[in-house]
Formats: structure tokens, sequence, C-alpha cells
């Protein structure tokens, strides 16, 4: 995470220049230029913002943050705990999802994927919602979580935004319980068009949603959480708790999860039954 985001930093400050001497076509923000004037090695930076190595030396990062005109200290501490956090084995909690770059931090690895995996036993996953569920589900928090109409009216829109990695050929597998789609959100008619929209993402080749049925004697994770794969990174591991995010890259712990994945999936009804299921589904609730 802390190598995406110093890469982010670094190509918007690139592009800057470039649109400030369209000429110099922001030479001296590359990965090499940036690498010779700070003193590191020609591939060290390179080599840290694709995840290879970590930045142990705090005065490296000091020298980054002051190249790349980070200058507001809150977001210099957010980068400083992500370099702390990037030294330990333990799982990272973030309580602030934007960082200097405004990307998002996990938003920003869940684009980098190639695949995504993911169990959800308390709402639709977020890939799969359509726009009337996401609207009832951040509007029913309104009020509770003290958020203002434009800050819903921002969610819903981050979130039919982030189904657009849906639309390439990465590969999604989401699983889902009986239960998640029994609770109803909004209204019937809410639930009939969320159940519409996840019968049309199963009409795509990249996409798998199974359903965990109420009376499957089965096992189920004690928590949802999203596994995502990627080509030259080793995988890692979301899950979402009280104003928090938590990610696990430890292999024992990608590990633990996957194995529940498959144990989930490998129990579960094959995805070519999920249309007939909610339909019936359908029948019986929302009518």
């Amino acid at each position: 995470m802390l190598g995406k985001e110093l890469r982010e930093l670094r190509e918007r400050k690139k592009k800057q220049a470039e649109e400030a001497e369209p000429n110099d076509e922001g030479d001296t923000f590359t990965a090499e230029a940036v690498s010779t004037k700070l003193g590191f090695s020609r591939s060290k930076l390179s080599r840290v913002e694709a995840g290879e190595i970590p930045l142990p030396k705090l005065a490296d990062l000091e020298a980054l943050l002051d190249e790349y005109g980070v200058t507001e200290l809150s977001d210099r501490e957010t980068l400083l705990q992500m370099q702390r956090d990037s030294l330990k084995s333990e799982p990272v909690t973030t309580f602030r999802n934007v960082l200097p770059s405004g990307m998002p931090r996990y938003l920003g690895l869940e684009r980098d994927s190639v695949a995504i995996r993911g169990f959800e036993n308390n709402v639709v996953h977020g890939l799969l919602q359509d726009q009337a569920y996401a609207q009832a589900l951040m509007g029913s928090a309104k009020i509770v979580e003290e958020r203002t109409t434009d800050a819903v009216e921002r969610g819903v829109q981050a979130r039919l935004e982030r189904k657009t990695l849906l639309e390439g050929d990465r590969e999604v597998h989401i699983i889902l319980t009986e239960n998640t789609l029994r609770t109803m959100i909004g209204s019937p008619a809410v639930m009939r068009a969320q159940y519409a929209e996840i019968i049309r993402l199963c009409e795509r080749d990249n996409i798998e949603v199974q359903i965990i049925p109420e009376n499957l004697p089965t096992y189920r994770a004690g928590f949802c959480f999203t596994v995502l794969r990627f080509d030259e990174l080793d995988p890692v591991v979301q899950s979402d708790g009280y104003r928090s995010i938590t990610m696990w890259s430890k292999p024992s712990d990608v590990g633990q999860c996957q194995r529940q994945f498959d144990a989930m999936a490998k129990a579960a009804p094959g995805p070519s039954h999920t249309p007939s299921f909610l339909m019936e589904l359908e029948e019986k609730l929302w009518k």
C-alpha cells in the first residue's frame, strides 16, 4: 500500500510538471530521476513502488514527501504511519480511508487486482449492489452515523463507479448467504431490482455468484472478507469492521481465508443455480 501511494504521488507530480512545461515531459519525476536526485540506487524507488521491498528508513520517506510537495502535517502523518505499519507483520488497520493522493487504500489495491473473491453474510457485496439498494442501505444509516445527504450521495456514486471493475476480464467470485438476501433493504421493489442486478451480472463470463441456502448444514465463515490477488504482488485479505478496514498480508492469514472461501464454494450450489434461486426467493418474499 505504501508503494502504491508513493507511485500515485510521483505520477501526480510528473503530470503537473508535464502540464507546466510540456517540452520537459516530466522527466525529473521518473522513478529513476527521483532515485538519482535523492541518492538512492537506480532501482530502489521502482522496487518500493512495486511493493517488492520496504522503505525502512524514515529519512528516505521524509525526503520523498518533500520532493512530492506533501506539506500537510496530517497527510504526512498518514504516510508515516503507513511506513511504520509496513515494517510490522500484524494486520494493518486504518481509520482514514482517503490518502493525500485521494486514493482510498483498499480501492487502490482492488483496482490493481486480477482476481477478487469475497464472502458476505450481512449485506449484498458492494461490487454487486445496484443504485437503489446502495441508496437505501446508506440512507438508512444517515441519521445514526450522522451523515449529510451530500455524503450519502457521494458514497452511492463512489460505489457505482467501483463497479466499473466488473467490465474487464478480472475474475470476480462472490459468495452470499441466503440470510443476506432475505434482509429487506429499502422496500420489496428495491430487493427485486437488486436480485435482477445479480442475475444480470451472473451472465458475464468473468463473474460468479454463489448463494449458501439457509437450510444447508455447511461451514460458514464467521466474518465477511475479500481476498485480492495480483500479478506481481502477494495476495491480501480485507475485512470491514466498525469504523475501520483491516488488511492482512501474512501468508498464514491469507491462506486461512482462502481455505474458508474454498470450503464454502465447494459446499454451496454452483453459480449456475443462482438465477433460479433468486427468482424463487423473489416469488416467496417480494411479490
